[in-house]
């Protein structure tokens, strides 16, 4: 019997660094389009979560590791997003903006389904997080895929946990880590103010020396995921504790 992690986005940036630091034993498993890097001691599904036509073969990857390992504990951890394409709703490309919508909104209820559905009959400790974002309840033009896929999640959270309370048992929360040091941010700073007129707040924060590293977010939402999130729970990390 052995403890199981599953992070979605595991190739890089947060996932990546929540990937490499479960605070107890346990195998650990990236789904994601290219895997982390080769000498990660990280086991990888390979799988484009903005193509709906992947996920059924995530859920039955999550009931298959659940059969194999038959965790006392298992997390899932949906930390895959996008932010391209940043610019104005109904000015951008349609099918990246289509594929945003699929992956920052539809992906993480359906795979969050997934995962309660693999674990309903089981017995054990079981998370569910989704990574979520500030953007959720604040006004970035430029920003309307992301932001509304944000908050659909933090909003399925709040039901999904509240059913989990009356019957299921397992914790489910949203855990927003704050502004990172990673390449999501670079591809930010590199935007015209045009298509994001907010830009210059992202350039301040870089200049400011206010970014946060992935592994001190990382750090900090396996720490919140070991004191206990209560079922429902939407966090921001840098307003907790």
């Amino acid at each position: 019997m052995t403890d199981l992690v599953v992070i979605t986005g595991a190739s890089s940036g947060l996932g990546l660094a929540l990937a490499r630091s479960p605070p107890f034993p346990a195998v650990v498993v990236d789904i994601s389009r290219s895997g982390p890097p080769g000498d990660e001691p990280i086991e990888h599904y390979r799988a484009d979560l903005a193509d709906p036509a992947h996920w059924a073969g995530v859920g039955s990857h999550l009931r298959s590791l659940l059969s194999r390992h038959g965790p006392a504990r298992a997390v899932f951890i949906h930390a895959a997003g996008t932010l391209t394409p940043i610019g104005f709703a109904g000015e951008v490309e349609t099918g990246a903006y289509t594929e945003n919508v699929l992956l920052n909104s539809a992906a993480g209820q359906v795979l969050g389904h997934a995962f309660l559905e693999a674990v309903r009959d089981r017995e054990g400790v079981f998370d569910l997080i989704q990574i979520t974002s500030g953007a959720a309840r604040s006004v970035y033009p430029g920003w309307s895929s992301y932001g509304a896929g944000k908050a659909a999640i933090d909003q399925w959270v709040r039901i999904a946990g509240a059913e989990q309370k009356s019957r299921g048992g397992v914790r489910v929360a949203a855990i927003a880590p704050g502004v990172m040091a990673t390449a999501m941010q670079s591809e930010i700073r590199e935007t015209e103010e045009r298509d994001f007129p907010r830009v210059e707040r992202f350039h301040d924060l870089l200049h400011e020396g206010r970014l946060v590293e992935p592994e001190e977010a990382a750090r900090r939402i396996w720490e919140a995921i070991e004191e206990g999130l209560e079922p429902g729970a939407v966090i921001d990390i840098r307003h907790s504790g």
